[in-house]
């Protein structure tokens, strides 16, 4: 089940509004659980078999953490985490190093595995989440969780469960505690919740089929790739950032206020900036649980610069069992790294060509993200520096729906601004000499957003069924 799809708008969501608001307070942790439970097991039912174990794991040694000290804490947080991280590991890398290791022997992988590994859906958010909570009980920067339902919830939460923001348990902990739930609230977070279905619906889907057209090209030109990686490079933003808003917005209908995943990530000046901005949530994971432990800044010089390309290496594999992440991920550390020996950061708000450098770094970067294979990604920068000639050939132009080429160049000229948009969702009313709110500002609003609400569900009842990208990772 996804946000975009009817099952979820039309049947899972007022359902579970309903009996979530007719639940007693003390109860509701149950609710959520039950509901979240429900949202998973509609992909598969069989994988919540995996989820549950891996919170009752955690729930486990972040109790007996709490409980010792000295070496044995210390061994019980690392069984903890190694547990986590075999769960990751066996499911998201099991298929890539038999075929590495039947690549390097010669051999069909298939020779390696009798079968062939499937990747639940959303575990590389769970497990980093699982980490975090055992991690912070070990450093004491949390409390372990009052009971099992609600560290549960938090886990399975259904807004966050499959592509993130990933949360952190000392973040929400209060919250699921006690929470506010109120009209404003509800409709603040329901009009979040519809900017993100828009992002997805209206932009995101709109130009895949034309990154899809150029990526499946054998040799495209200079403008097709450039078409192609502009259109991937939007689609991405789009649709992730999309989901993010569309949990945040459940978040806020539930009474969680939920972290910011992105902050127009576009018009950052160096690569550091943009790992501010983009996907803010793993830039902040990687930090506190992979950089800082491998010793940060504090190793003298050699050492930083090897923990930033590490870390972004590590953080490239994350996102999926396949060459192309690590090259992605070597390749904004290697930048990462260069621009702090440089000292990047402190420069580039005075150089005016700092913004477009670093969204070519970034373009270049993305088309390795998307190529299926290492090969591709080099038929595609072929193209982007011009061996594969320079023109739209006929046989491509004609592929290119006319709808997606406007709705990618107006993406491109909003993609820095976007974020203003929710500025719609704060309740805010300008007020006049007389003391009186104007009208303009109560309902402008409203009706922008009721006009975005229909075309969106016109959108979505005229085409397919699409996932979101990140759930593949």
């Amino acid at each position: 089940m996804v946000f975009s799809s009817e099952t979820f708008l039309f049947i899972f969501l007022p359902v579970f509004l309903t009996v979530y608001y007719l639940t007693p307070n003390r109860f509701r942790s149950v609710t959520i659980l039950i509901g979240s439970y429900l949202f998973y097991g509609w992909w598969r039912f069989d994988f919540l078999a995996l989820l549950f174990g891996t919170t009752l794991w955690t729930y486990v040694f972040g109790l007996l953490v709490d409980r010792h000290e000295g070496k044995q804490r210390q061994v019980l947080c690392a069984i903890g985490t190694i547990g986590c991280l075999s769960v990751l590991g066996f499911f998201k890398y099991f298929n890539f190093l038999a075929g590495t290791i039947a690549s390097v022997m010669g051999q069909d992988a298939a020779t390696l595995s009798i079968w062939h590994v499937i990747l639940p859906i959303g575990v590389s958010f769970y497990v980093f989440e699982s980490i975090s909570y055992l991690v912070d009980v070990y450093r004491r920067e949390s409390l372990p969780a009052r009971n099992f339902a609600d560290f549960a919830s938090f886990v399975s939460l259904f807004p966050h469960l499959v592509a993130g923001p990933i949360l952190r348990f000392r973040d929400l902990r209060e919250q699921f505690a006690s929470r506010t739930h109120s009209l404003a609230l509800f409709s603040q977070g329901m009009t979040i919740f519809i900017i993100g279905l828009a992002k997805k619906v209206l932009i995101a889907d709109t130009v895949a089929p034309i990154a899809d057209t150029i990526f499946s090209q054998s040799a495209p030109t200079f403008i097709e790739s450039w078409i192609g990686a502009s259109a991937y490079t939007i689609q991405l933003y789009f649709d992730f950032s999309g989901y993010s808003d569309m949990a945040i917005g459940l978040g806020l209908m539930m009474g969680f206020r939920l972290m910011e995943n992105f902050n127009s990530p576009y018009i950052s000046r160096s690569i550091t900036e943009f790992w501010r901005r983009w996907h803010i949530s793993l830039s902040v994971w990687l930090r506190d649980y992979l950089y800082i432990p491998l010793g940060g800044n504090r190793k003298g010089v050699a050492r930083t610069y090897f923990n930033l390309f590490i870390v972004m290496v590590l953080g490239g594999l994350w996102h999926g069992a396949n060459w192309t992440f690590v090259i992605w991920g070597a390749w904004h550390g290697a930048i990462l790294a260069v621009e702090r020996y440089f000292n990047w950061p402190k420069k580039a708000a005075t150089v005016f060509w700092s913004l477009p450098l670093t969204l070519l770094f970034v373009v270049l970067g993305w088309v390795m993200f998307r190529a299926p294979n290492v090969g591709s990604a080099m038929t595609m920068y072929a193209g982007m520096f011009g061996f594969n000639g320079l023109g739209l050939t006929p046989d491509v132009a004609w592929q290119l729906p006319r709808e997606g080429m406007m709705v990618l160049a107006i993406a491109i000229a909003i993609a820095g601004f976007e974020p203003r948009l929710k500025k719609l969702a704060e309740p805010s009313l300008m007020i006049d000499g007389q003391g009186t709110a104007s009208l303009v500002s109560e309902w402008v609003p409203a009706l922008a957003m009721s006009a975005l609400t229909v075309l969106v569900l016109m959108r979505l009842a005229d085409q397919s069924f699409s996932p979101f990208l990140y759930f593949q990772f």
